[in-house]
């Protein structure tokens, strides 16, 4: 087989391994890996076997193209779907991404567990709120059965503008956390 074969070959199965990317971002990370390829080739002592060996298969170097797409993506985004999946696809690959997912899984969790609450006190006002059981234990959210006798509501129906704000205010930095953090992976990984 020819070199130029070899080269043809590789980029072949890298682009059906980028299949699901757009036709246009699909041909520029083709273009851009012939061209490194042919580069690398002419380097004294460099040959074709070599540079493709460097690269690794066509399928693991597409998804690595897939995933960093994908997560500078979620980095403009601001669906928490979005952001959660390139904080998935980012725990996948390191404890940071770990971290990150379950962050947003807790901020996301908290956030709208608060604002779906504030939804509810209106339609279950003895059942919704935040409780004081004297000095121990506080408690909110929907609660069945209700809290034990001494255990008493104490926002009222203020607990809905501020489930509310809390909530929303949770909600947001949440997604803006996880921005950060996509963005701030995005940095470290064109450093290294």
């Amino acid at each position: 087989m020819t070199q130029e074969m070899q080269i043809e070959s590789y980029l072949t199965a890298l682009r059906y391994h980028l299949n699901p990317l757009v036709i246009g971002e699909r041909e520029e990370i083709v273009r851009e890996i012939g061209t490194h390829i042919r580069d690398s080739a002419e380097e004294p002592g460099a040959s074709i076997e070599s540079v493709l060996a460097r690269l690794g298969p066509a399928e693991k170097l597409a998804a690595q193209y897939r995933d960093g797409l994908l997560i500078r993506q979620a980095s403009r985004s601001n669906s928490p779907l979005v952001l959660l999946r390139g904080a998935l696809r980012l725990a996948a690959k390191s404890v940071f991404g770990i971290l990150v997912f379950f962050v947003g899984l807790f901020g996301y969790g908290l956030g709208g567990g608060l604002v779906l609450t504030a939804f509810i006190k209106p339609i279950l006002p003895a059942n919704t709120g935040l409780w004081f059981d004297g000095g121990r234990f506080i408690s909110s959210g929907v609660l069945f059965p209700l809290p034990a006798p001494p255990a008493h509501e104490i926002l009222g129906l203020w607990y809905i503008p501020i489930a509310l704000t809390v909530g929303s205010l949770t909600l947001l930095f949440t997604n803006s956390a996880i921005r950060t953090s996509l963005r701030l992976s995005q940095r470290l990984r064109t450093r290294l």
